[in-house]
């Protein structure tokens, strides 16, 4: 598995320093208000690594911190006029709410910086004794930069390069204006901890690092966080590693891209800005989490909301395949037997895993997993529109497996039964019947029904557009009809629709006739609802059977043989 290393600027093997186990840490936020999609995209691509990870059987220790004390707690409390601890508690508790939304997975650790003071502390002592940090008059600690021979190691940055006062305090008691604060001495009204430099508050680069290394011990293995982190966070918390215990912080650096709304850098001065709350108020988590994973995690990621509805209906459209497989799957029949195309659909199972796993074994190369899904998407669709109803249960539940289990690495859940209510009937069956029958319930089967119902009607009245718009309708919801006749009439052409034929009833089918999955091929918008055009002449719709028993159909594929 090669990995991107910040430090090395290179893909470099990932090699566990104990051997199946990953260590792994990610910088939380600050908590003073809800987060922003630039936040949720990078907390979503280290969920979504750690989740690889584990799939591909490391036992992953994750720990991620939440920085409760800071300068922007203070300046919002202060706002608000409330306690910063107030302030800290309340935006904890939303972080955690919108991260189950988002359906980030708690980590397995979860410090906060205000109940570490002691492992700081100690820290901050441990470098003062061995000369890499000093005490000033005023009760700041500051750590020397130049004390630090490899600083600059992580962002490629040079002392002599870089300017005096970037994102750095810069007074009269620092000796150099590169040094960081360690620990801040308290100011009136600020939450403040006794140290035996007086009471203040420790510094935000202090906090990570001294929580790593209670919490996971130095070196770790991964050490992600945003690109912006790069340089003076993650710089920081590598040089205090070093000069404290003589060790590397991590022995891999992972950052994620930043992400851009509409081409343009969010900010709130432009009217671009969203917090994560406020898009997953709108949009389905799952669609949203697609939307970011179409872009590698170490790429710019541009978003939108016209992006995120199309995207949207690439979600429904991956459900849509599923429901149709497991569909398929109860309705098989139970011979057992295999014909070719249940042996192309395996191999395209078998495939899909693969090049799922070569592509997020490429520096978890989301794009590219992605891919392979919608791959298998593709070739179900054709399978099942081809096997107009002949399929294999087994080759079907197959293939709606591998689709959730390659989806639940991506933290994107999908349909595990057809038992979900609804007969596996999509949603959009109540709006179409509601139009087109006069529907005014909820339930997508009632609604299957008067759908069949409305069209045998119009048949009935050879009202053959009407009937025409209700099938094509259901067939823009990935659906086919399956007309039923007496038996005697089975198999034998219509007359009233040129090119199509009545077959058998499916079990349980609703009404006068039945639904059964159509096609829909691999990812981008679902088609909306509504008269799509209709199959070509004389073609047969996916899931109506043969005409003629024993021979080849439309497709050319010729029938499932079956035990006298």
């Amino acid at each position: 598995m090669l990995v991107y290393n910040t430090r090395t600027r290179k893909k470099e093997e990932l090699v566990p320093i104990e051997d199946g186990k990953i260590r792994m840490y990610v910088c939380g936020p600050t908590v003073y208000d809800q987060i922003h999609i630039g936040n949720a995209r990078t907390f979503l691509s280290f969920d979504v690594i750690r989740r690889y990870l584990m799939y591909k059987g490391y036992a992953v220790t994750f720990a991620q911190n939440l920085t409760d004390v800071d300068d922007k707690i203070i300046n919002r409390a202060n706002e608000q006029g409330r306690t910063a601890a107030e302030v800290a508690d309340e935006c904890s508790a939303a972080f955690i709410e919108q991260m189950h939304r988002f359906g980030i997975m708690d980590p397995d650790v979860r410090p906060r910086a205000t109940r570490e003071i002691e492992a700081m502390q100690e820290m901050i002592s441990r470098l003062i004794e061995r000369g890499h940090a000093y005490a000033v008059p005023s009760g700041d600690v500051y750590f020397s930069v130049r004390s630090d021979p490899s600083y600059g190691i992580l962002s490629g940055r040079s002392l002599d390069q870089m300017r005096a006062g970037e994102r750095v305090e810069v007074n009269d008691e620092k000796r150099d204006p590169f040094d960081f604060a360690l620990w801040k001495a308290a100011k009136p009204g600020e939450p403040s901890w006794p140290s035996p430099w007086g009471d203040g508050r420790p510094g935000w680069h202090t906090e990570c690092c001294a929580m790593i290394h209670r919490y996971l011990g130095c070196p770790i293995d991964i050490h992600g966080g945003g690109a912006d982190l790069v340089f003076p966070h993650h710089e920081n918390e590598t040089a205090q590693a070093m000069c404290a215990w003589d060790s590397a912080l991590a022995n891999t650096w992972m950052h994620s891209g930043m992400l851009r709304v509409d081409g343009e850098k969010m900010s709130k001065s432009l009217g671009n800005f969203y917090t994560l709350k406020e898009v997953l108020d709108r949009y389905p988590a799952d669609a949203v989490r697609l939307l970011m994973l179409q872009t590698h995690y170490r790429a710019p990621l541009d978003f939108s909301f016209e992006r995120l509805d199309g995207v949207q209906g690439t979600y429904e459209r991956l459900v849509t395949c599923v429901r149709n497989l497991r569909w398929a799957a109860d309705r098989a029949p139970q011979d057992g037997m295999l014909n070719e195309a249940d042996r192309v659909l395996g191999r395209a199972i078998d495939g899909a895993r693969e090049e799922f796993c070569r592509q997020m074994d490429d520096d978890f190369n989301t794009a590219g997993g992605l891919a392979a899904i919608f791959s298998l998407v593709t070739a179900s669709n054709t399978y099942l529109s081809d096997a107009a109803g002949d399929t294999s249960t087994a080759v079907c539940l197959r293939a709606a497996d591998m689709l959730c289990e390659l989806a639940g690495v991506m933290g994107v859940e999908l349909p595990r039964s057809s038992d979900d209510g609804s007969d596996g009937l999509p949603a959009g069956l109540v709006d179409l019947a509601r139009e087109q029958a006069g529907y005014e319930g909820s339930s997508p089967a009632e609604a299957a029904e008067a759908l069949l119902a409305a069209r045998q009607q119009a048949r009935a009245a050879k009202d053959w557009g009407r009937a025409d718009v209700i099938r094509d309708g259901i067939a823009g919801l990935g659906l086919a009809i399956e007309d039923t006749a007496p038996p005697a009439q089975q198999g034998v052409a219509d007359g009233t629709q040129p090119g199509t034929f009545r077959g058998r009833a499916r079990p349980a089918g609703p009404g006068p006739g039945g639904l059964s999955p159509g096609t829909g091929q691999g990812p981008g918008p679902a088609r909306p609802a509504g008269p799509p055009p209709g199959p070509r002449a004389g073609a047969r719709r996916p899931g109506a059977p043969c005409a003629a028993a024993g021979r080849p159909g439309p497709s050319g594929r010729p029938p499932r043989r079956r035990p006298p």
